[in-house]
């Protein structure tokens, strides 16, 4: 049973692994993620600092952007 619970707890870290840098977040999402304000994050992208994606229209980020900027 302990063998079990291990196996289930690595797949359970490599879904998280593989859907955590994939993601995308809207302006709102990286806000409450980061606990910065939207003008911040506007102003990052404006320096260069922080990549994002306007193609569909609006502000879309990849959250490894997302931690990459947050590391700095």
């Amino acid at each position: 049973m302990e063998y079990r619970i291990l196996e289930t707890l690595e797949e359970l870290k490599s879904l998280i692994k593989t859907n955590h840098h994939n993601k995308w977040m809207n302006i709102r999402e990286v806000c409450e993620y980061t606990s910065v304000s939207e003008s911040t994050i506007r102003r990052a992208i404006k320096r260069g600092v922080l990549k994002a994606s306007n193609q569909t229209g609006r502000l879309l980020f990849k959250r490894i952007n997302v931690d990459n900027w947050l590391k700095g």
